[in-house]
């Protein structure tokens, strides 16, 4: 099968190779790959900068497909069905996390697409456990995105709470500060999206998906905007989607006392210069949040099923697996907002 591989660590070191199709026993499914997104980790591990990818490996973890091979002990998943999967391939299955269904904490996880072989490819193997067959009327593109949309749930659902009356100010505006905004709105707060003179269209498309206010903080005052809407008290909840470190000293100042400030953008560097006397003097809860876990996905679907979240508008281009170089260099532009290779042939 044609599938694109990580060869070695550092820039590039990537190329479309002919593997042979992985063979499933036990609790493992074989999936016909339809869409994979190309993920900011994705290109991170392109350029070299992330580290965390166990090398020689297929990339791709954000997919959707059709069931074509089951092991002899699956029993709820079978041949044809349309699906999405959790990026979790192996746990320790010991540990408190585990057992507690945090396998996004399992310090001995695995997963699809960093330690084991992932979806840029014709075909692609997981387990069971992993497993969502999707309702009737999501389509095979759309659930391509329903990874990084579990991690947005996980983000605003499960690591805190959004209210109907709260004012949420998030930060960035690609792919994971849409659906940010989405799963926000779903909830009936009011949404402020800020973004820089770059990201117009995905400003406008923020709008669009039901952001309240849009802010360009290179040409608009984001503090006066912000306590305007607020009586002067600031916002509820802060989601920084960005990972830049100047939107985050920018938006710590700008979060409610006694409100909470959400880390979902990973930042360059593992060490920053962070606000912390604004954490501190307005007792800000900062919250750290990591991928996502089970409970994540069946929120996640619930709401593609509801359609209250449209992944598919967010799809600026689609390219071949043969031409996933392209891909690649369209996301790395910024030009596009969500790139998705096809491996449908």
């Amino acid at each position: 099968m044609k599938a694109v591989m990580k060869t070695a660590p550092g820039h590039d070191n990537m190329s479309l190779e002919n593997l042979p199709e992985p063979k499933v026993q036990n609790d493992l499914v074989k999936i016909k790959v339809a869409y994979t997104g190309i993920c900011g980790t994705d290109i991170h591990t392109f350029t070299g900068e992330y580290r965390n990818s166990k090398t020689p490996v297929v990339l791709g973890h954000e997919f959707s497909g059709t069931v074509v091979e089951v092991g002899n002990g699956v029993t709820k998943v079978k041949v044809g069905d349309k699906v999405t999967s959790e990026t979790t391939y192996t746990t320790c299955g010991k540990c408190v996390y585990c057992l507690e269904k945090d396998y996004n904490l399992c310090s001995n996880r695995t997963g699809i697409g960093t330690q084991v072989n992932g979806s840029f490819a014709e075909y692609v193997v997981s387990r069971e456990e992993s497993i969502h067959v999707l309702p009737e009327d999501i389509s095979l593109k759309a659930a391509a995105l329903t990874e990084p949309l579990a991690c947005c749930v996980h983000a605003a659902l499960e690591k805190t709470t959004i209210e109907e009356d709260d004012i949420v100010l998030i930060f960035g505006p690609g792919p994971i500060g849409l659906l940010q905004c989405q799963v926000v709105k779903a909830q009936g707060a009011f949404v402020i999206m800020a973004g820089i003179t770059k990201d117009k269209n995905r400003l406008d498309l923020a709008k669009s998906l039901g952001a309240d206010v849009i802010v360009d903080i290179q040409k608009e005052n984001l503090e006066e905007i912000v306590f305007k809407q607020t009586n002067g008290y600031g916002v509820d909840k802060l989601f920084e989607c960005s990972g830049a470190v100047p939107a985050i000293n920018q938006g710590l100042p700008l979060v409610k006392k006694k409100g909470t400030f959400v880390q979902v953008g990973i930042s360059r560097e593992k060490m920053n210069p962070i606000d912390q006397e604004s954490v501190i003097q307005r007792e800000i809860q900062y919250v750290g949040t990591r991928s996502q876990k089970p409970s994540s996905w069946h929120t996640a679907l619930e709401l593609l099923k509801e359609h209250k979240i449209d992944t598919e508008k967010m799809v600026t281009k689609i390219v071949s697996l043969e031409d996933w170089r392209q891909g690649f260099e369209a996301a790395l532009s910024g030009n596009e907002i969500k790139v998705l290779v096809r491996s449908l042939s």
